[in-house]
């Protein structure tokens, strides 16, 4: 029996016949919220990256998704993104009429502010890891936290501004799954992080957050090279949120649809979407911004600009930009920008610089666990290969010894 037991556990079977329906009437709860079939699971949007139709359908959903995702089942892992899932659910929301609320439960935790509050506060931490050492290092404990502590508060009782107060909580929470994965280059499964994160925020009414949701998606869709899709995406958030808006929402945006821009070639574009987000960040006021979106500052912006910028091959503007990128507080995030600097300098023919400054990436992120980081690498070697001198000789025997250097697997070739 503990064999059978440890089996269930590692995702490997599920219940058969006779001990599925004993624990569905243990935990007062169907065989599809335990997660209990992987036949189920298959129909469910866990693998289909579909968005939820009804705030119980959401709560369902998105628990399923963490007992998968921490269960190690393959079919997600592996999922690849639905561009037509970003233009469906994006236009759902859009749409959407008064948000919902879930049915009320006679079974289950009774659920408090001060449950929203506990888990408000341990997914900031959970933020903060993931800022210092990248997606990798605690994407499983984020899930597992999800999964075992915040899944029952979704299924027990709570008065409906505590609902809404939770769902929002949940969201935000379920957006950084989705960074984390993102970050981890299981791009299938942040996405359908994303989508879950999205209709709970819909259900909470919470716009601003819905926003910051959207504007990720358009993050990930410019990462995958959809980049149309990800200015559309980018144009939801910003009039999705035009009510309540905030300064800082408003530049991210408008910052997110730029870099789609950019790599479509659309330089004049481009460049009237980044003079909206520099007008837009010069109007902020700190204490009106969701706390979430508090990172996004001038250095932000900057470190957006040089993206933008060395993507239109204009490389004396993408090193201006990334010199001011440099926040000395985010390190995944000034590796990003110390890693656009580096290729700006090599666009420019500076190639000594470049690597120069590409080693100083690689000191500044041997810490991070975080595969957006080896692919900036990766594209920086490509690149780095069709230059031959001294310089990039000098560079190879240095990288050699870094972690993330040795995962692009240019070491070998060097």
């Amino acid at each position: 029996m503990k064999r059978r037991i440890a089996s269930w556990e590692n995702g490997h079977s599920a219940p058969d016949d006779f001990y599925g329906p004993l624990l569905c009437d243990a935990y007062s709860m169907s065989a599809a919220e335990l997660g209990l079939s992987h036949g189920e699971l298959r129909d469910a949007a866990v693998i289909d990256a579909v968005y939820p139709t009804s705030p119980d359908d959401a709560i369902q959903t998105v628990s399923q998704l963490w007992r998968a995702d921490l269960n190690q089942y393959d079919p997600l892992l592996t999922a690849e993104p639905s561009e037509p899932a970003w233009s469906e659910a994006s236009l759902r929301w859009l749409v959407a009429p008064q948000p919902g609320i879930p049915r009320q439960r006679a079974e289950g935790v009774q659920v408090g502010l001060g449950d929203v509050a506990a888990v408000k506060t341990t997914a900031d931490v959970f933020a903060k890891l993931d800022d210092q050492f990248g997606g990798d290092h605690a994407r499983h404990s984020v899930i597992q936290y999800l999964n075992n502590d915040v899944a029952p508060l979704l299924r027990g009782r709570y008065a409906e501004p505590v609902g809404r107060a939770l769902f929002s909580t949940v969201a935000e929470a379920t957006l950084l799954a989705g960074w984390m994965s993102y970050d981890a280059c299981r791009h299938g499964l942040a996405q359908r992080y994303f989508l879950q994160a999205l209709r709970l925020a819909q259900d909470a009414n919470d716009r601003r957050l819905a926003g910051s949701i959207l504007s990720a998606m358009s993050h990930q869709a410019t990462f995958l090279g959809r980049y149309t899709q990800a200015a559309t995406l980018a144009r939801a958030a910003l009039m999705g949120i035009s009510p309540v808006a905030t300064p800082t929402l408003r530049a991210q945006f408008h910052a997110m649809e730029a870099r789609a821009l950019a790599r479509t070639g659309d330089i004049v574009a481009c460049e009237a979407a980044l003079t909206a987000a520099t007008k837009a960040l010069e109007g902020r006021n700190s204490e009106d911004e969701p706390e979430y979106i508090s990172y996004f500052d001038d250095a932000e912006l900057a470190a957006e600009a040089a993206h933008c910028f060395r993507d239109v091959n204009r490389a004396r503007h993408a090193v201006a930009h990334a010199e001011n990128a440099m926040s000395g507080s985010h390190v995944r995030s000034d590796f990003f920008a110390t890693m656009v600097l580096a290729d700006a300098h090599l666009r420019a023919g500076d190639v000594e610089e470049a690597c120069r400054v590409a080693l100083d990436a690689l000191d500044l992120g041997e810490q991070l666990k975080s595969a957006r980081c080896v692919s900036y690498l990766a594209e920086f070697g490509q690149n780095l290969s069709r230059v031959d001198g001294t310089a990039t000789q000098e560079f190879h025997q240095v990288a050699a010894e870094h972690r993330l250097w040795q995962a692009t697997g240019r070491v070998a070739s060097a």
